[in-house]
């Protein structure tokens, strides 16, 4: 599980450690310990960072480009039907991007 700093608190952690989490990788912006800054540098941690930087990036720009910031239907079911529609029109974005620089190899 990874998460922003602004969600750590020891009591987070024990409790995604509890529900059978196996790797927490939520950094701590505090004073930390030796222990606490080794795990942190640990490859599976910055590796967990990494992932979820990189989620919230693509977020932004589903967002930003597809209009995914306000929603144009009603209730739970339209808000899952406009995230849908956004996702799978960025995903034909990339598709059609990938094709068209395979194309261009020779």
């Amino acid at each position: 599980m990874a998460a922003d700093a602004g969600f750590y608190s020891a009591r987070n952690e024990a409790a995604a450690k509890a529900r059978g989490v196996k790797r927490v990788c939520i950094p701590n912006r505090s004073t930390k310990s030796a222990e606490r800054k080794r795990e942190q540098k640990k490859r599976w941690f910055r590796n967990g960072q990494k992932w979820r930087t990189g989620c919230e990036g693509r977020i932004s720009v589903v967002k930003r480009r597809h209009g995914l910031d306000r929603c144009r239907y009603k209730g739970s079911i339209g808000m899952k039907r406009w995230v849908g529609l956004g996702v799978v029109a960025d995903n034909l974005i990339n598709i059609g991007r990938a094709m068209e620089n395979q194309s261009r190899q020779p």
